[in-house]
C-alpha cells in the first residue's frame, strides 16, 4: 500500500498543476518513508531496538515540554501564548500536541514488569511531564485523540467484536444523521471561544459559530471539497493545495485568520487533504493504508500471548490512533516531526508481525 501511494503521488506529480511543487513534495514523502519505515523496519529486526527507537524520541521531546512549559509560566499560562512557546523546536501547538499525544500510550511500554525499577520509575515521572505538556499545549484536537485511544485500549481489552462496533457505528451515525439540526442548532448556540479557563476551552470544540479555528477548518474543507469537485480523478497535485485553494473560498466561509497568499497552514486533515491534491484514488489510499495497518495490528494483538510484546504492539497501535484521530483535523505528515513516530511505529507493529509474532510466541513470559 505504502509502495502504491508513493507511486500515485510521483504519478499525480506528472499531471499537477505545479510540477515542481508537486516533485518537491514527492521527494520529501519518499525521504520520509525509506528512512523511518523500510530502514526502522530492519532496525527492528533486533526487536530490543524499539527501546532505542523510542527513547531517541521521548527524552528531547521532554526537554522540549520542559522548555515550553517554563516559557509558558513567565506569561501566566495565557492561552495566546502556548501557540508560539514551543518554538523553534514546533512550528505551531497543534503539531506540538499532536506528538505528545501519540507518545503518551508510548510511554507505558516502560511500566512493563520485565522493566528494571528504575526504568518503571523514570516511566512514570515522564508520563506526568508528557501530560501536563500536553494540557498546557491547549491543542484540543490531542485531547480528543487520547480519549479516542482510551476507548479503542477498552475496546482491545474486553475483545470487543468487530460486528458490535460496526452496530454501534450505524446507530451512532443514524442517530446523528436524525438528530442533526437539532445538534448544528446547538452549537451555533455555543459561543465560547478558545480559552486559557481548561473548561471552556473543551467546550469551544464544538463552537461552531465564532471560534475562528473551528470556522477556518470548516473554511478549509469546503476549499478542498470545491477543488476535489474540479478535479477528480488526479486532483491539483500533491503539495499544492495551499497555493491553489484561495480561489476555491466561500466568502460566507472567510474568517478573520483566512488568507489568499498560502501563508497559514493546510488542509487541516490528512484525508481530506489528498482528496484535492491526488484526486479520489489519493484519499482513499491513505483510508487503506490506515485500515490495513490496524487490521493487521489488532490480529497481531490478539494473536500474542500476554508478555512483553503484546504490550508494546498495544502502546504503538494506541500512540499511532491518537494520530489517525488527530488527522481527521490536522495534517502534520508533511513533517519530520510527525513522520518519524508515524512511519516508525508502523514500522514496528510490520516488523513484529514479520519477524517476531511466531519466533517469540513461545519464548514471551506469560505475566
Amino acid at each position: 500500500i505504502i509502495i502504491l501511494q508513493l507511486g500515485w503521488i510521483l504519478f499525480t506529480s506528472i499531471t499537477s498543476s505545479m510540477p515542481v511543487v508537486s516533485l518537491k513534495f514527492f521527494l520529501s514523502r519518499m525521504w520520509f518513508v525509506i528512512c523511518f519505515y523500510f530502514l526502522a523496519t530492519q532496525l527492528f529486526i533486533k526487536f530490543s531496538n524499539y527501546k532505542v527507537f523510542f527513547w531517541c524520541y521521548i527524552i528531547p521531546l521532554v526537554g522540549v515540554i520542559i522548555y515550553a512549559v517554563t516559557r509558558l509560566a513567565h506569561y501566566s499560562f495565557n492561552e495566546k501564548a502556548a501557540h508560539w512557546v514551543m518554538e523553534p523546536f514546533y512550528k505551531d501547538h497543534t503539531s506540538y500536541g499532536a506528538i505528545l499525544a501519540m507518545y503518551v500510550p508510548i510511554i507505558f511500554v516502560f511500566f512493563h514488569k520485565n522493566e528494571k525499577k528504575w526504568v518503571n520509575i523514570v516511566a512514570f515521572v515522564l508520563f506526568g511531564v508528557l501530560i501536563i505538556g500536553t494540557i498546557f499545549s491547549y491543542t484540543r484536537a490531542a485531547w480528543v485523540s487520547l480519549i479516542a485511544a482510551l476507548v479503542l485500549y477498552f475496546i482491545y481489552k474486553y475483545k470487543v467484536k468487530f460486528k458490535y462496533l460496526l452496530i454501534v457505528g450505524l446507530v451512532g451515525i443514524s442517530t446523528l444523521a436524525l438528530n442533526w439540526n437539532k445538534l448544528m442548532m446547538n452549537m451555533e448556540r455555543n459561543k465560547q471561544d478558545s480559552s486559557a479557563e481548561l473548561a471552556e476551552h473543551v467546550k469551544s470544540i464544538s463552537n461552531v459559530s465564532t471560534d475562528a479555528s473551528n470556522l477556518e477548518r470548516i473554511n478549509r474543507w469546503g476549499s478542498a471539497w470545491r477543488m476535489f469537485l474540479e478535479r477528480p480523478v488526479f486532483g491539483w497535485g500533491p503539495g499544492t493545495y495551499v497555493f491553489q485553494y484561495a480561489p476555491f473560498q466561500m466568502s460566507k466561509d472567510k474568517t478573520i485568520i483566512s488568507t489568499n497568499v498560502g501563508n497559514n497552514g493546510n488542509a487541516h486533515s490528512e484525508y481530506i487533504g489528498p482528496l484535492a491534491e491526488q484526486g479520489l484514488i489519493g484519499s482513499l489510499l491513505v483510508i487503506i493504508m490506515v485500515s490495513v495497518v490496524f487490521y493487521r495490528g489488532s490480529n497481531l494483538y490478539h494473536r500474542l500471548p500476554k508478555g512483553q510484546i503484546k504490550t508494546v504492539v498495544l502502546c504503538t497501535l494506541l500512540g499511532l490512533f491518537t494520530y489517525v484521530v488527530h488527522g481527521f483535523l490536522n495534517n502534520y505528515l508533511d513533517t519530520d516531526k510527525a513522520s518519524v513516530p508515524f512511519c516508525g511505529f508502523i514500522a514496528l507493529i510490520v516488523a513484529i508481525d514479520v519477524y517476531h509474532s511466531d519466533v517469540d510466541l513461545f519464548k514471551t513470559k506469560p505475566e
